[in-house]
């Protein structure tokens, strides 16, 4: 990687940096990641404890420390309540960093005192002391992906799928539907729940990522059909032309799906999640609200309901930083 012009560490280097050190890598490497030289590194690893005891957050606490000192202390977010208030209660409903930095760009256009940095938001957190505040605003940030794999258990694999008559593949799927140009096409799926007895649904429009949350009285057929149905009917018919859905056994009543609807199911190939990449992505985002072990027969329609609202009044950088249901109203008002 091509040296950078030299900068100050931030906090997402530090945290590169103990990964790393984690990861077992020398100095030499970590400069070359990072795009930076051995001798920056290999200061900014011995003032802070060493190899073995690096800490990425603890080094920023530490850099941000001094830095307060070169700045009379004086920071940004703290000097500006409303500013504060903005980012905390947006914190509060999961909203990253990158997307509070960029919203406030869209909704405070002219008004310098509500701008700030991704990087300064991060570094507020981690340098608050240690309380519920920190440990509340730290729960909201995004977890990092983990590596898929694949599955070692065919036999519940092959229990679960190729059992669903007249199917019709991703393949038959109209060209349209891959280039995200027109909307009105949903990706679907279940999440399970504890013990894989319970499940919630879920809707995600390609176009817009507009998000439904259907909850289920029981994950079988016939009751999946009906709440899907019951769900996608509430919308505009151009709104909903398309259904492209998993190989589970709970959409094998499809054929009466698409006559109760008028919606045509396409089904991906088996193990083929990016097929339906949107409805992953949003099924991880739903488990930050509703992690693995829940018991959804625990979880009322008003919670669901209201983690379904705050998915889709988070601002997405695809939507270059509006919202699913600011751009899924605009389509809906414009609908004859």
């Amino acid at each position: 990687m091509e040296q950078k012009p030299y900068k100050r560490l931030d906090a997402e280097d530090r945290e590169a940096i103990s990964r790393s050190l984690a990861a077992g890598l020398n100095y030499r490497e970590i400069a070359r990641r990072l795009g930076r030289s051995v001798s920056t590194i290999t200061r900014e690893v011995k003032r802070n404890y060493g190899s073995s005891l690096y800490r990425g957050c603890a080094a920023q606490r530490k850099a941000d420390k001094y830095s307060g000192y070169r700045r009379g202390g004086q920071r940004k977010i703290n000097k500006y309540p409303k500013l504060q208030d903005y980012v905390e209660s947006k914190l509060r409903l999961a909203w990253s960093p990158d997307e509070i930095a960029r919203r406030l760009r869209l909704d405070y256009a002219q008004d310098m005192t509500m701008q700030i940095s991704h990087e300064t938001i991060y570094q507020y957190i981690y340098v608050l002391p240690r309380g519920e505040l920190k440990a509340t605003l730290i729960r909201g940030l995004r977890q990092e992906h983990k590596y898929r794999h694949s599955r070692k258990d065919k036999s519940s694999d092959d229990e679960k799928r190729g059992h669903i008559s007249d199917m019709l593949s991703i393949e038959e799927r109209p060209k349209a539907v891959a280039k995200r140009t027109v909307p009105g096409h949903w990706e679907g799926d279940l999440i399970m729940g504890k013990n894989k007895k319970t499940a919630i649904g879920t809707l995600v429009e390609r176009v817009t990522r507009y998000t439904m949350i259907v909850h289920l009285k029981a994950k079988d057929a016939q009751s999946v059909r009906k709440a899907y149905a019951e769900a996608l009917q509430k919308l505009p018919h151009a709104l909903a032309k398309t259904l492209t859905y998993d190989q589970g056994k709970e959409m094998s009543d499809h054929k009466r799906f698409t006559i109760d609807t008028g919606i045509k199911v396409y089904f991906a190939h088996p193990s083929s999640p990016w097929e339906r990449g949107t409805n992953e992505n949003t099924n991880g985002l739903i488990r930050q609200f509703f992690p693995k072990g829940t018991d959804f027969a625990d979880v009322s329609p008003h919670e669901v309901r209201k983690v379904q609202n705050l998915l889709n009044d988070r601002p997405r950088k695809v939507l270059e930083y509006r919202t699913p249901n600011e751009v899924f109203n605009q389509l809906v008002a414009l609908d004859p």
